[in-house]
């Protein structure tokens, strides 16, 4: 599983559906597997196809780095770690279709939501993709309908406080802030842009912590 230490990042209503798109089909002689759960077959494919060389797109394993991953991804739509791969060896090519790949980036994310539309990760990492691409708005848009599935990501937050500074819309990006930094975000970019947009409050202390405090008030005066 992509680990949520990793600081990354459609619509709810309706996955997209790649057929349409031109995104291939999800037949595949090997799967289609779920990454969340089938693991069994997952050894045997990053073995030979998602080796460390792969994922840290130094070097191909049986051909270019793009056609491992493709092979990958046609076998495990949704995997996380190769998913975030492939938009990394887009950014880091300047191309919507890295040498090797079958489809451009954006046809694997729509093909991992048509193969799993309750895989709030995939979402989260296409999310980040789309910023980094500068779509902020579709970006939003992924990162909220994946809240249902990861209510307590704090990179999901984060990222999408990010997306909503881009977009200018202040009031959503600090609320964001303040839900991915007291869920244990680590990151200070996304308070160093409010601040910077002069943007930045302190969280208001909540109902909860106020009574406590009001509780302890006769004692805290001493």
């Amino acid at each position: 599983m992509l680990s949520r230490s990793i600081a990354l990042v459609i619509l709810a209503v309706a996955p997209l559906v790649a057929i349409a798109q031109g995104c291939g089909s999800l037949k595949n002689l090997y799967g289609p597997f779920d990454y969340r759960t089938d693991k069994k077959h997952l050894e045997l494919v990053e073995a030979y196809h998602f080796t460390p060389d792969v994922a840290a797109l130094r070097r191909g394993s049986t051909g270019a780095i793009g056609s491992d991953l493709d092979y990958t991804l046609r076998a495990f739509p949704n995997h996380h770690l190769a998913l975030n791969a492939m938009a990394n060896l887009a950014l880091k090519m300047n191309t919507e279709r890295p040498r090797g790949a079958r489809y451009t980036v954006d046809c694997y994310f729509d093909r991992a939501l048509t193969f799993a539309a309750n895989d709030g990760l995939v979402r989260i990492i296409y999310g980040v993709y789309l910023s980094r691409t500068k779509r902020p708005r579709d970006a939003v848009r992924v990162l909220e309908a994946a809240k249902q599935y990861e209510p307590d990501n704090p990179n999901l937050f984060y990222n999408l406080g990010l997306a909503y500074c881009d977009v200018k819309d202040y009031p959503n990006a600090l609320k964001n802030a303040h839900e991915a930094y007291r869920l244990g975000s680590p990151f200070p970019g996304l308070r160093d842009k409010l601040e910077a947009a002069g943007r930045w409050r302190e969280e208001p202390a909540s109902d909860e912590h106020a009574g406590a405090a009001s509780a302890k008030g006769p004692a805290a005066s001493k």
